[in-house]
């Protein structure tokens, strides 16, 4: 193989080894190529599901596995490095909301979910936390 061929299949492999690694790959580009966009606000957007919320969010997991999961009231909260995604249940199959941590997230709004889900816990935030985080 020649030099500028052997360059270009290492910068391929190299492109298809970073997509598939880490929590959150692509969880946006996931959810614009399943799901019906139905809305969409800066860094938020909106999409409909015809499945339930636990398919749905099983589908979402299998394709992109989230760094925390946890479940809420009927909703499912899956964290990635740079989003969180909500799946909620809607009139028919479910809804999912996906919005960037740097929003509601970083204020707090879903420290009840426990671990991982608490001011400080992202990827690349401070990391750890503790007693008083987020006080």
């Amino acid at each position: 193989m020649s030099a500028p061929r052997r360059l270009a299949a290492l910068a391929l492999t190299a492109v298809v080894l970073l997509t598939g690694c880490g929590s959150g790959g692509d969880v946006r580009g996931f959810l614009q190529d399943t799901y019906r966009l139905t809305d969409s606000d800066g860094d938020t957007s909106v999409y409909s599901s015809p499945d339930p919320v636990g398919t749905t969010t099983a589908a979402i997991v299998d394709a992109v596995p989230p760094a925390e999961r946890q479940a809420d009231g009927g909703n499912e909260y899956l964290r990635y490095s740079d989003d969180i995604v909500i799946v909620s249940a809607a009139a028919s199959g479910s809804t999912v909301r996906v919005e960037d941590l740097d929003g509601r997230y970083r204020g707090g709004f879903f420290a009840f979910l426990g671990p991982g889900f608490r001011p400080g816990s992202p990827v690349g935030s401070g990391g750890g936390g503790g007693p008083g985080d987020g006080k």
